[in-house]
């Protein structure tokens, strides 16, 4: 009797380790330590690559035994692409107030979220829209200044403005109305150019949807974290709304700044072009009121995939607005033979109620966060540990509303002194000949604020000197007992300096929340002495002192040049830059890492912010690891790296629960606490780290005292701190000194590869293997993957210049439409 051969043994399901690098990028050679590299899935924005080696690892898992298959997912070109990002340097006011919705403090859970804790939280969200929107009033209102009052009111009535620029010759003979007509064209374009940037931008990054087996379930309760909501990462119905809102307040801006100045003429005239102003005032105020209603009236909805429009706001708004400011031009051109322009145009009242407006609305924030503390202490839960107590959302907003200001400010006194050639925009003059050449200037507020700018600059130096001796007190410190921590060697002063001084620089990123609260509490009260002494004075502070004490004079004259010649240079580095950046990747990359850390967030206050690359990473990596798992019925290392930590974090809230159980999270150098902890504590607080390790049991943090961004993250969580560097001297196994890596290189240490070995291990031990699942979407049949070509001259990062796409035959198909 012949017995039949026993089956070949089953090989075990395979292990896959997905790496998300961090801030700055890497190139997927880098990451994955092989030249030859192939794209599995993605496009030439975000994608994932293998070892061309490892390109059909899911048909032999024999090869595979005891080690996960190395995959990267490059996502740094969502940040610093090609050079159309430079120009999103010009919108970082709007990405910092979008940043201080999400640093407002965590509300209490359960029934107390539905009281005033609710209430309060929505009221929260309110305030930071509204500031929000003073920023894109502010920001039309500096270009309506240049355009319309600099150039069209001021340079063009003057003969010695124009006699030597030829090109605005054709004004001097325009009657002033028709003069503004035509100039807002400029404010009113740059309205339009930021509706298309934000509405391609939503439709480039932001219009990627998870997967329909991800998330949650829709009746959630208030303990479930937020970032674990199907609708956190798709946010476009909030987007359109804001859009409209923001595109028809710009419309607006502009048809008030034209409608203004005329109606004020025809009341002294009189007759029937009085009452159409009237009615013309009347129609921008309703305008007004209705973008007011349509901000205030609906914030995020996160508890369900929202896939509605609101189209008659989207639609009917910005259209609406665009026809009264069409409207509003005609009656500013009507035939006016007596107007002639004299001073200025009546800009100072409308950047007062504006300054007022952020003030009063920066304070009501600091009131609303206050309360939400008081209401988590209410409740019973003990308070997240949170930047300035709490007050980080009202610093930031204050800090964003100071960068519109700076930068409206720095345009309209550069404009004013390039057009008024030698003489000072708005100051006493010397002699008749230079009073008939100086222009009246930009608004008296303008001035003011670029007086208070010095005083402020001191400050901060005064407290940059400070926490520097600080660090210079610890390197010594830490310097003495550092040599203890490597026995057997022998000690070295100028080694133990130099790993003091690392340790104690990367400690002084803990002292940023310092510097927010000296910016933003100086700004508020400079700002209050700016607009008390234009409003009172009615003069430029060197002007209003000119009859005081000497010294006074003296001292608020060089405040004035000083802060004009300040601001002035600010902006144009400020464009210098951006222009650089538009040429050197190099430099895009460096603004890249500033988007990296600041776009994270989705648009949730201001449409016109650079877009959130999240909303398109998230689901990136929640798809690819969803499709994964369920193909092969293997286990998955998800490895993140600082910025990228944070991404792995939120792709891991957002999947299945029977996915999240074949998942390990391993990250390293991460801010997870550190920052995001302490700055957005409403999400990444203490609650919502200890509840994704429940969901994850295995989470293992890397960490070193060297690195400034990265830290500890959960006790049951991280791992003993990393020996940086590996050694203090030159030994056998180190024979050249080792370098101090701080932030880097993380994989370069033996306890990486230990960490992910135990990681794997662990899942293992959890649960038995289970057959793949027949319910997975299915993929389609596509050619096997070509080499990606290693990157040469003219690729900068390798990703520049793509092969056509080539998927795993194991990937989930993508998402079957995007909408925009």
């Amino acid at each position: 009797m012949t017995t039949a051969p026993e089956p070949p043994p089953v090989p075990a399901p395979l292990a896959l380790e997905l790496l998300v690098h961090g801030v700055a990028g890497a190139a997927p050679e880098e990451l994955l330590g092989d030249p030859r590299t192939v794209r599995i899935t993605g496009d030439s924005t975000a994608a994932v690559f293998r070892r061309t080696e490892d390109a059909d690892a899911e048909a032999h898992p024999e090869r595979y035994a005891g080690r996960p298959v190395p995959e990267a997912y490059c996502w740094s070109r969502l940040t610093s692409g090609n050079g159309t990002r430079a120009l999103w340097l010009l919108l970082l006011p709007f990405m910092v107030v979008n940043l201080a919705h999400w640093a407002r403090p965590p509300a209490p859970a359960g029934a107390a979220r539905a009281g005033r804790a609710d209430r309060a939280v929505r009221g929260y969200g309110v305030l930071v829209r509204l500031v929000a929107l003073s920023l894109t009033v502010l920001l039309i209102a500096a270009a309506c200044e240049v355009a319309l009052d600099l150039i069209a009111w001021q340079c063009a009535a003057s003969p010695h403005c124009t006699d030597s620029r030829s090109w605005l010759g054709f004004l001097a003979d325009t009657e002033p109305g028709r003069r503004l007509a035509l100039a807002a064209l400029v404010p009113a374009g740059l309205t339009g150019l930021l509706w298309y940037l934000s509405n391609r931008t939503w439709s480039a990054y932001e219009s990627q949807p998870p997967p329909p087996t991800g998330g949650t379930d829709p009746d959630l309760d208030d303990g479930t974290p937020a970032l674990g909501r199907p609708g956190f990462w798709y946010g476009r119905r909030l987007v359109a709304r804001l859009r409209a809102a923001h595109t028809a307040a710009g419309l607006l801006t502009v048809a008030a700044a034209i409608t203004v100045p005329t109606a004020a003429y025809d009341r002294r005239t009189g007759g029937t072009a009085e009452l159409v102003g009237g009615c013309a005032l009347a129609g921008v105020a309703a305008g007004a009121a209705t973008v007011l209603w349509v901000v205030c009236r609906r914030g995020r909805t996160e508890s369900r995939l929202d896939l509605r429009l609101d189209r008659a706001v989207v639609t009917l708004l910005p259209g609406c607005a665009l026809a009264l400011l069409v409207l509003c031009a005609g009656y500013t051109c009507w035939s006016r033979p007596g107007w002639t322009a004299t001073g200025r145009l009546p800009g100072d009242l409308g950047f007062g109620l504006l300054m007022l407006a952020q003030g009063g609305c920066a304070l009501a924030l600091a009131a609303v966060a206050v309360r939400l503390r008081r209401h988590t202490a209410a409740a019973g839960r003990p308070a997240a540990p949170a930047a300035l107590g709490g007050l980080g959302g009202p610093a930031v907003a204050l800090l964003g509303c100071a960068l519109g200001g700076v930068m409206s400010g720095g345009v309209a006194q550069r404009v004013a002194d390039w057009l008024d050639g030698g003489a000072t925009p708005g100051m006493y003059a010397a002699d008749a000949a230079d009073a008939a050449a100086a222009l009246p200037g930009p608004p008296v507020l303008l001035s003011w604020q670029a007086a208070v700018l010095p005083p402020l600059l001191l400050a901060l130096l005064l407290l940059a000197v400070r926490f520097g001796v600080r660090g210079a007190v610890a390197r010594r410190r830490i310097a003495a007992t550092v040599a203890a921590e490597y026995p057997g060697e022998g000690y070295d002063k100028a080694r133990s300096r130099q790993i003091g001084g690392a340790r104690a620089t990367a400690a002084l990123t803990d002292s940023t929340p310092w510097f927010v609260a000296a910016v933003s509490g100086l700004t508020l009260l400079l700002g209050a002495v700016a607009l008390a002494g234009a409003r009172l004075t009615g003069q430029v502070p060197g002007e209003a002192a000119r009859d005081a004490h000497p010294l006074v004079a003296a001292a608020a004259r060089a405040a004035q040049d000083s802060g004009s010649w300040l601001i002035g240079l600010g902006f144009l580095l400020f464009v210098g830059w951006g222009r650089r950046a538009y040429r050197d990747a190099g430099a895009r990359r460096t603004i890249g890492i500033l988007w990296d850390v600041g776009t994270f967030w989705p648009r949730a206050a201001h449409p016109f912010a650079p877009p959130c690359y999240a909303e398109r990473a998230v689901p990136d990596l929640t798809w690819r690891m969803t499709g994964w798992t369920g193909r092969t019925g293997g286990r998955l290392v998800l490895s993140g790296h600082s910025q990228g930590s944070v991404l792995a974090a939120a792709a891991v809230w957002q999947l299945p629960p029977a996915v999240r159980r074949r998942v390990a999270l391993l990250t390293y150098g991460s801010p997870l606490a550190r920052l995001y902890g302490h700055w957005f504590p409403a999400y990444f607080g203490p609650a919502d780290l200890s509840a994704l390790h429940r969901e994850v049991d295995c989470w293992r943090n890397l960490w070193r005292a060297t690195d400034p961004i990265g830290g500890p993250v959960l006790p049951g969580v991280d791992g003993a701190m990393l020996a940086d560097p590996l050694a203090y001297g030159r030994t056998e196994r180190h024979p050249l000194p080792a370098p101090i890596l701080g932030h880097a290189d993380y994989q370069a240490d033996p306890a990486f590869a230990a960490e992910r070995d135990a990681l794997l291990a662990r899942l293992a031990r959890r649960a038995e293997p289970e057959p793949p699942e027949t319910t997975a979407l299915p993929a389609p049949r596509i050619p096997p993957p070509v080499p990606r070509s290693v990157p040469g001259p003219g690729r900068p990062g390798g990703l520049s210049k793509e092969p056509p796409d080539r998927r795993d035959p194991t990937d989930l198909a993508g998402p079957p439409g995007t909408t925009g």
